[in-house]
């Protein structure tokens, strides 16, 4: 097992846990802690991808962490304008 396969799993268990806690009532989906978690676990996830590449698995993860990305980036905004 490679460290590019340890980070892959970190990012599995991340994305996992940060969806177990939303549903079960435990982070606000689309708080700051819930969407860090996504976007740190994709991008694992991703960097995993660069040593056994998968188109498929690279589009649903990029597209999970930009998704997650910009949530954090409308959060921060909205903060800075308050």
């Amino acid at each position: 097992m490679t460290v590019f396969d340890i980070g892959g799993l970190i990012g599995v268990t991340t994305i996992l846990a940060a969806y177990a806690a939303t549903t079960l009532g435990r982070l606000a989906p689309n708080g700051v802690i819930a969407l860090a978690l996504n976007c740190v676990g994709a991008s694992l996830i991703l960097l995993s991808l660069t040593q056994k590449f998968n188109l498929a698995a690279a589009i649903v993860e990029g597209a999970w962490a930009l998704i997650a990305m910009v949530g954090l980036i409308r959060i921060a905004l909205g903060r800075r304008g308050q």
